[in-house]
């Protein structure tokens, strides 16, 4: 079954939204996987921003809940992942896209979730934590909240972060707007980051940093931890 709200008609996104500004320019809803219209429009995007809830943070036991996804075009989708869910044939087709970068908050956890849960091997990435550290040096405030509101000017809303994201047919208007606001807003912070890493000198660095990302995940997903620490 598949639930699509137009901003304008039914979410009141703005009043839930600690953004002032207006809803997305569309916002729908859907069941296990994208539909074929919108994974074909989100393939013609350069990049992409991507989020994703789950249960918890440990891999293999907190299932992946919500996927969300924002283009340029502030184009948002989320998807319901269901109980027992085990692939998403579109989603898999267009994060393994190699001509769409997708572009997360802390890639490593989202990665790794979205192969745990649906065998996704997402790649190319750009994790906008990684280019935070690298290009904010000047503080030690690295979070999406902190991101947000220094390079694009927008106070998130992170009041619906710890919630039962498992009840994905029963979903809040509160919930879906946490959903929607976590990605609508990484692309501008992603392109500030581009500038202010290029500046710097620290690119490069980021980039191979970025490639790093699966391999990361995938350690995470192993319960490899510190095999770099002597």
């Amino acid at each position: 079954m598949l639930w699509r709200w137009l901003a304008t008609l039914a979410l009141s996104l703005p009043e839930i939204m600690a953004e002032k500004s207006s809803s997305p320019a569309e916002f729908a809803v859907f069941d296990r996987d994208l539909d074929a219209a919108w994974t074909e429009r989100y393939l013609q995007s350069p990049r992409l921003a991507v989020d994703t809830e789950a249960m918890g943070l440990i891999h293999g036991r907190d299932r992946l809940c919500l996927v969300q996804i924002a283009d340029a075009e502030d184009r948002v989708a989320c998807v319901r992942i269901g109980l027992g869910q085990t692939e998403a044939p579109n989603l898999k087709r267009l994060f393994e896209a190699p001509t769409v970068e997708k572009v997360f908050h802390f890639a490593r956890f989202d990665v790794a979730a979205l192969a745990a849960g649906l065998g996704i091997e997402v790649n190319p990435v750009f994790c906008t934590k990684v280019g935070s550290r690298l290009g904010r040096t000047y503080t030690p405030r690295h979070g999406l909240k902190d991101l947000v509101m220094e390079l694009v000017g927008v106070e998130l809303d992170k009041g619906a972060q710890s919630s039962d994201w498992g009840r994905v047919d029963e979903l809040t208007d509160a919930q879906l707007a946490y959903a929607a606001n976590d990605v609508r807003y990484l692309l501008p912070a992603r392109e500030r980051l581009e500038q202010m890493l290029r500046r710097e000198g620290r690119w490069d660095l980021a980039q191979r940093c970025f490639q790093c990302v699966p391999v990361v995940a995938e350690l995470d997903r192993l319960r490899f931890h510190q095999i770099f620490e002597h």
